[in-house]
C-alpha cells in the first residue's frame, strides 16, 4: 500500500508549537517572556539593518520567532532509548555528549535536533536531554529506592509507542497519524502535580540534589523550560526584572560582543509550585516543588576546535581569576573580569575566519565581477588562499553559521540556579560517553563534524554558482 507521509520537519514544527502552547498554559510567565523577547527582537531588527540582512542571508530570519529549545531529564536507559526513537519521528538526532557531573549536576546529556541546515531553518526545535546518573548517589539504600521508583513508572503512552513503531515500519506517518503522534507525545512532557512517591522519600532525594528529586519524584519528564531566542540578551535580562520575572544573577557563556560567539543564556528563577505526595494509605498530602522556569538564549557563530579551545581557556581563566562560583554577590565583578579576559578573542568575523576560529557560510555576491581566468579551474579556487583572495575582492561574502548546540558549564549554571542548590556539589564519577551511548542505543553525532560539513557544502555550492555564472 502506498502512503503519503507528512515530513518529519513538519511534525517537528507542529510539535514545537504545541509544546509552547502547553507550557504557556502551565507556566503563564513564559508567555510574558515570549512577549518581551519579541519586543526586543523587533527593536534590534529596526535599529540594526545589518543584523537583519545577516539573518536574511543565512535563512534564519524566518525562524527567529519560532526558535525554541526545551530540556527534559530522564531516569533510565530504557526511557532514553525510547526517547531517541520518539525524536527520530520528528527528524531529531542526538548531537554532542555533555557530562555535567564535574560541575555538580549528576547527569550526562545530549541534544536532539535536526542536523541539516535546511531542516534547521524549517524548524530549529531542539531538546537538551539528560540522563540521571544514579551511580553518583552515595547512599546505597536511597539509590535502590530511587531505582525502584523509576522502574515502576511508564512515561510513554501505549498509543505513542505504537505510532513510533508504525513510523519505523512504514518509513513515515500520514498526516492524521502525525496529528495523533503530536497529541500523544505531548503527554510525556506534561506537568503532573500528583507525585507517585512519598513526601519523605522526596525530601531525602532533595537533600541529595534537587535534580534527583525532580527526576525520580514525578510521573514523567515534565518539560522544565522552553527557550526563545533573542538578539539582545542583555536588554532582555534588564526587562525581565522590570516585568516581575526575577532573572538569575549572571548571563551564562561569553561576554557581550559585537560579533556573538557560541551561546549566551539566562533565565527567570524557577517557580515554587504546589504538588501532592502519595502516602502509604494511597492518599495525597500537600507539598511544593521548584524546578520549572523560563530561559532565554542568544546564539552566535559556531566555533572550530581551535576557537572552542580558546573559548574554554578564556572562560576557565575568568572563573579562576574570580576565585568563586559566579553568583549574585560577585556578578558585577565577574562580568568585568569576563569582558577583560575575552579581549583576547577576536571580535570581527573576518579575523575569526582568517584565523580559522569559527565556521562560515560562503555566498557569491550578486554584483561580483567574474573570477579571473587564472582562477577559472574550480579545483584551483578551492584552496584557502584562493578563497580568501575572492573574499577580499568582494566576489564571495562570509556569513556566520549559527551555533545550534550547548555548553556544559552554562547548562550546569542554569540548572543549579533553578534547583535551590545552595551548596556546590562535587561528583567524582568518571565521564562515560560509552555508557551513555549504550543506553541511547546509538552514537551521538560530533557537532564539529556537522558544522564543518555545512561550511564545506556551502563553499562547494558557492564555487559552482560562480563557475556557472561565468
Amino acid at each position: 500500500m502506498n502512503y503519503t507521509f507528512i515530513s518529519s520537519d513538519a511534525i517537528r514544527h507542529e510539535f514545537s508549537m504545541a509544546m509552547s502552547a502547553m507550557y504557556q498554559t502551565e507556566v503563564p510567565l513564559y508567555g510574558d517572556l515570549l512577549d518581551l523577547v519579541a519586543e526586543v527582537n523587533t527593536e534590534v531588527l529596526t535599529k540594526h539593518p545589518d543584523i537583519k540582512e545577516q539573518l536574511e542571508h543565512t535563512g534564519e530570519i524566518d525562524r527567529l520567532s519560532m526558535e525554541r529549545h526545551g530540556a527534559i531529564r530522564l531516569g533510565t536507559a530504557h526511557e532514553l532509548s525510547m526517547m531517541r526513537r520518539l525524536f527520530a519521528v520528528m527528524g531529531m538526532h542526538p548531537v554532542g555528549y555533555y557530562d555535567l557531573a564535574p560541575a555538580g549536576v549528576p547527569v550526562h546529556s545530549t541534544a536532539f535536533r535536526a542536523i541539516d541546515a535546511q531542516a534547521l531553518n524549517q524548524s530549529p526545535f531542539r531538546v537538551f536531554t539528560s540522563l540521571l546518573r544514579l551511580d553518583l548517589i552515595a547512599d546505597d539504600a536511597l539509590k535502590q529506592e530511587a531505582s525502584k521508583a523509576l522502574a515502576n513508572r511508564n512515561i510513554f503512552t501505549d498509543t505513542v509507542v505504537s505510532l513510533i513503531e508504525r513510523f519505523e515500519e512504514q518509513g513515515g506517518l500520514t498526516s492524521e497519524e502525525g496529528k495523533q503522534f503530536i497529541k500523544e507525545a505531548l503527554e510525556t512532557f506534561r506537568w503532573h502535580d500528583k507525585t507517585p512517591v512519598s513526601k519523605e522519600l522526596y525530601q531525602r532525594l532533595l537533600a541529595q540534589h534537587g535534580l534527583i528529586a525532580d527526576v525520580v519524584g514525578f510521573k514523567g519528564p515534565h518539560i522544565n523550560h522552553l527557550t526563545p531566542r533573542t538578539l539582545d540578551i542583555d536588554t532582555v535580562q534588564q526587562g525581565m526584572q522590570a516585568k516581575g520575572m526575577p532573572p538569575k544573577a549572571i548571563i551564562e557563556g561569553p561576554p557581550k560582543r559585537e560579533c556573538p560567539i557560541l551561546l549566551r543564556q539566562t533565565s527567570f528563577k524557577a517557580l515554587e509550585e504546589a504538588v501532592s505526595f502519595k502516602n502509604s494509605e494511597g492518599e495525597y498530602e500537600q507539598g511544593c516543588h521548584t524546578a520549572r522556569f523560563g530561559e532565554i538564549e542568544q546564539r552566535g557563530v559556531a566555533l572550530t576546535p581551535t576557537g572552542r579551545a580558546l573559548y574554554d581557556k578564556l572562560l576557565s581563566q575568568a572563573r579562576h581569576q574570580l576565585g568563586a562560583t559566579p553568583n549574585e554577590g560577585n556578578a558585577a565583578q565577574y562580568n568585568r573580569i569576563l569582558a577583560e579576559v575575552f579581549t583576547a578573542f577576536p571580535d570581527d568575523y573576518q579575523t575569526m575566519h582568517d584565523k580559522e576560529l569559527a565556521y562560515f557560510y560562503y555566498q557569491p555576491v550578486d554584483s561580483a565581477a567574474d573570477i579571473n581566468s587564472d582562477m577559472s579551474n574550480l579545483e584551483m579556487v578551492n584552496s584557502k588562499q584562493a578563497v580568501n583572495a575572492l573574499i577580499n575582492r568582494g566576489v564571495i561574502r562570509i556569513e556566520p553559521i549559527v551555533y545550534e548546540d550547548f555548553l556544559p558549564v552554562s547548562a550546569a549554571g542554569i540548572f543549579q540556579s533553578n534547583l535551590q542548590q545552595d551548596k556546590q556539589s562535587n561528583y567524582d564519577g568518571n565521564s562515560n560517553q560509552q555508557e551513555f551511548e549504550q543506553a541511547l542505543g546509538t552514537n551521538v553525532h560530533d557537532e564539529l563534524v556537522l558544522y564543518e560539513d555545512i561550511q564545506n557544502r556551502s563553499l562547494g555550492k558557492c564555487l559552482i554558482s560562480l563557475g556557472n555564472g561565468r
